[in-house]
């Protein structure tokens, strides 16, 4: 019965790799070029040797698939359905790291902690978030569900569901950035730029309610 599940869980992220990447042209590519679904294996392998309390090899099979993928996994981090490392290169996935089902993280991505702390300290996502390219998650928050964090952003703090992130540190913008179906973390507002952009109008404003104040004058 463990085994069928755990037949069906791969066969899911391999269909998981092939519907949400445009470049996965067949399910060979998938299974023998893709280091995000070759690390995520060796990552399922290595936590279900560590629920079966063995000890060091789980950290050893991490550490290989570190060397041939890039993507540091621990084997303790605790990953739902349907998640996908897109290239993955430099991610790193800390232990104490909870992440729910039909996740999206790009090349670059940590979700680490932020000292010495013993527990929970790493975060959680919720299902259907993205992490852009070199984000950094730390600490123990939650990113809620239907979220994103755009790309190099540095998130510290909670993010409610269906918000969107950017900035360092991360400032919360509420607008959703869909295209037939898939939020994409490269088409996210800048909140600052916004804010500047509406103090410029009002600067403009004003100078023309001074003008025209002075013309009067002059009258």
């Amino acid at each position: 019965m463990a085994i069928i599940s755990w037949t069906k869980t791969l066969i899911e992220d391999i269909k998981t790799i092939k519907e949400k990447d445009v470049a996965a042209r067949n399910i060979f590519e998938v299974i023998f070029l893709y280091s995000g679904f070759h690390a995520l294996l060796m990552y399922r392998i290595a936590h279900k040797l560590l629920k079966w309390k063995v000890p060091f090899v789980p950290r050893m099979i991490s550490q290989i698939a570190r060397f041939f993928t890039g993507i540091e996994i621990h084997p303790a981090a605790s990953i739902g359905k349907r998640f996908f490392i897109d290239h993955g290169m430099g991610v790193v996935i800390g232990e104490t790291t909870i992440i729910k089902n039909d996740v999206l993280i790009y090349q670059g991505v940590t979700l680490g902690g932020t000292g010495k702390e013993l527990g929970k300290r790493h975060p959680t996502l919720g299902n259907f978030v993205t992490v852009g390219a070199g984000a950094k998650v730390l600490g123990n928050i939650e990113i809620g569900d239907y979220s994103t964090i755009g790309a190099g952003s540095v998130v510290i703090q909670d993010v409610a569901e269906h918000c969107t992130v950017v900035g360092i540190p991360g400032r919360i913008v509420k607008q959703k950035q869909f295209i037939e179906g898939q939020l994409h973390h490269n088409r996210i507002p800048d909140p600052v730029s916004c804010e500047l952009n509406r103090l410029k109008y009002e600067v403009k404003l004003l100078q023309e309610k001074l003008n025209n104040k002075d013309s009067k004058t002059n009258l």
